[in-house]
């Protein structure tokens, strides 16, 4: 009976290739440490507990573990206009009284930008940028 229990690991693990999601590995294991026990006892009913207790506790303890190593996500990586999202900047042209707009400077770059809280901000204020609305920055004052 050992040949067939060395036949379902095998499959286990050529199914395990095809997939991507780490979980019939453990099936073939417990297949292999089948394989092993019915060498010693002809018995099947044996031979079907192990696998079958094996496999959930393979799949119960260590499945887990895996998705913590193998399934980490990246931390999103902001791009573009969204990368100054929290940075601070200057204001270079104060904020107009009618359009409320004025104009910002982080790093080399110049943005249009309007208050969060509706202040009129005056040239050479430090304030931190909060959001992006279309091209424009929203600020609110340090």
């Amino acid at each position: 009976m050992w040949y067939i229990w060395l036949i379902a690991a095998g499959v286990f693990f050529i199914a395990e290739i095809a997939t991507v999601g780490f979980m019939i590995f453990w099936l073939g294991i417990a297949a292999l440490v089948t394989c092993v026990v019915s060498l010693f006892t002809a018995n099947l009913v044996i031979q079907m507990a192990v696998f079958v207790i094996l496999s959930a506790v393979l799949l119960f303890f260590t499945r887990p573990l895996i998705d913590k190593f193998v399934n980490k996500k990246e931390p999103e990586l902001l791009t573009n206009a969204f990368s100054i999202i929290g940075k601070e900047a200057t204001v270079t042209k104060s904020f107009d009284e009618v359009s409320k707009l004025g104009q910002i400077q982080v790093g080399s770059e110049i943005w249009t930008a309007t208050s969060k809280d509706e202040e009129l901000l005056k040239e050479g204020d430090v304030v931190k940028i909060e959001d992006i609305d279309g091209v424009k920055a929203i600020v609110t004052k340090l």
